[in-house]
């Protein structure tokens, strides 16, 4: 088991998820709560998306399967999203792929954001999903399901510790701090994202690509 894929996989959640460019929309959607409140939201929002992502690592290749996807197709169009909200970063916004103006409505009659749509689909959104049904198909032993996990999990852990910083962290960085970091995450974002594009077309045209 190479140590190295796992700094990977875990940099990439951190780019895709981006915890730290969400802590602007965390602090407005917890604006109502107290600060224990507030912890409460961001410890039920980190564990929903650590189930999500962990569903979605068991189900993601019978979910393939079942509608005859190869992981080939799969990798252009799960590429293809990750580049698209990663250009929507690379602007310092969140992008329309992970909220629309219909979910921010909804949000804002909502007593509890912790699952949605904070967990879902701000953080396990499409993205998130797709990079971890790509990396969960490739490595398909016990082990690295078990090192996978922990992954997530250690991801879940660092998310809650942002979170539980949100108010802090927002007034130390500001909106312009914020928008930097999350430019720099769209960036790597970007460079994940025509990886596995790549790696997509040189699995359904070997010959054509050599």
């Amino acid at each position: 088991m190479d140590l190295t894929l796992y700094v990977k996989f875990f940099l990439g959640l951190v780019a895709i998820i981006n915890p730290v460019g969400l802590l602007p929309v965390f602090v407005s959607l917890t604006s109502h709560q107290s600060a224990a409140e507030r912890n409460h939201t961001g410890k039920v929002a980190n564990f929903a998306v650590v189930v999500i992502l962990l569903v979605t690592m068991v189900a993601g290749q019978h979910i393939l399967n079942m509608f005859s996807i190869s992981l080939s197709a799969f990798r252009i169009a799960g590429g293809t999203l990750i580049a698209l909200i990663a250009m929507s970063m690379l602007q310092g916004k969140l992008g329309e792929v992970k909220r629309n103006q219909e979910e921010d409505r909804e949000a804002s009659g909502m007593e509890s954001v912790a699952v949605v749509p904070l967990a879902l689909p701000l953080m396990a959104g499409p993205g998130a999903i797709s990079s971890v049904i790509v990396f969960a198909a490739e490595h398909r032993t016990l082990a690295d399901a078990v090192a996978m996990s922990a992954t997530v999990i250690l991801f879940g852990l660092l998310s809650f510790a942002l979170f539980s910083m949100a108010s802090a962290i927002y007034k130390i960085l500001g909106k312009t701090g914020i928008n930097v970091i999350t430019r720099l995450m769209g960036l790597l974002m970007l460079s994940i994202g025509i990886e596995v594009m790549a790696a997509g077309l040189k699995g359904l045209f070997p010959h054509l690509l050599g």
